[in-house]
């Protein structure tokens, strides 16, 4: 039988949506984990739906939260595996979510964090049409060596992480960008200094504005200045 997921949603401010962000929570968590973001850029996208589905899995590491996919097999081979199984779930509640709200890929932002951006980054490269905006906090890249050959579509990406994320370190960060850019992605980063697993003020700032400009059209988003990580 396939999953279907759901998760808390936060309605669009101003009445019908005219946009949906899909938040995409890490490892161990669940939907209303990251449900809050939606709090903190309602008033930059007043005219969109937010929803924070929960992951389809129990997770196998802690004894509470969900997962998108096992991570107690880190070898990438598992990882892909596991990434390609989500990816189905995942790939058919974005599909429902558009129809029920009467929306276009062009009017979708997918955000994730950690393993969430995993999966916004898997997903949302490998649509039949391309998202507006895709969004990643503390996350990397699954399979970059396959990227140039299986990403249908390009949406613009921005990356966010934390020079001190003692559980994704920031070289995926980088890992990422090569990646994303080797395969013709246009992709944006910005590291915060001293940060860990987290997200912090300036990402929210970057993460909104840049959530804005895709979703409303208003000029190309002015990538962050890049903030080498610390050796």
């Amino acid at each position: 039988m396939a999953t279907t997921l759901d998760g808390p949603r936060l309605p669009a401010a101003r009445g019908d949506a005219k946009e949906l962000v899909i938040l995409l929570h890490g490892l161990g968590a669940d939907g209303n984990d990251l449900i809050g973001l939606a709090e903190q850029w309602v008033d930059l996208l007043p005219d969109a739906e937010f929803v924070s589905p929960h992951a389809p899995e129990p997770c196998d590491m802690a004894p509470m939260g969900r997962q998108w996919f096992s991570l107690r097999d880190r070898n990438p081979e598992s990882v892909l595996a596991g990434a390609k199984r989500a990816h189905a779930a995942l790939d058919r509640f974005i599909d429902a979510e558009l129809k029920r709200l009467g929306l276009g890929d062009e009017r979708l932002a997918l955000v994730g964090f950690s393993q969430g951006t995993m999966m916004s980054l898997y997903t949302g490269l490998r649509r039949r049409r391309a998202p507006a905006a895709i969004v990643g906090f503390s996350g990397a890249l699954v399979a970059p060596e396959l990227l140039a050959r299986e990403a249908a579509v390009k949406p613009p990406v921005l990356l966010l992480h934390g020079d001190k994320d003692e559980i994704v370190p920031v070289g995926a960060l980088h890992g990422s960008v090569a990646g994303l850019a080797a395969a013709g992605v246009a992709v944006a980063w910005h590291v915060s200094p001293g940060m860990g697993h987290s997200i912090d003020e300036i990402g929210l700032a970057l993460g909104g504005d840049f959530l804005n400009r895709c979703l409303n059209g208003i000029g190309r988003p002015e990538p962050p200045e890049p903030v080498p990580a610390h050796a």
